[in-house]
């Protein structure tokens, strides 16, 4: 049940993300959302197994951000720097979650 929470949470903020990217660069009502949305994804979603690709995933999409600029054609460039900002920002939060989950298991004592 949650994980189906999860990843619906993950479909609307992507949806979000490409919606307010191309028509709302810089509305910070979006950005709460899609910080809400993460929390969640990175909560109920994420499993222990799935954690270092996610990881390695989120930070992909962060470092590649603003990357797409210089291409002027139709302003392609800029829309998907802008798509791109808000999937970070979705991502962000839950990888933030996911890596303290993981710190936890990691520095938990036992097994």
């Amino acid at each position: 049940m949650f994980r189906f929470i999860g990843f619906w949470a993950f479909i609307i903020g992507f949806i979000i993300a490409i919606i307010a990217g191309i028509w709302w660069p810089a509305e910070s009502a979006f950005v709460i959302v899609l910080i809400i949305l993460g929390l969640l994804i990175g909560s109920l979603n994420i499993t222990g197994k799935e954690t270092l690709i996610f990881l390695v995933a989120t930070i992909a999409l962060i470092v590649v951000g603003q990357v797409f600029g210089p291409i002027k054609v139709l302003d392609v460039g800029k829309y998907l720097d802008q798509v791109l900002s808000y999937v970070a920002t979705l991502m962000a939060p839950a990888a933030v979650v996911v890596a303290v989950k993981a710190l936890w298991k990691v520095g938990k004592p036992g097994d």
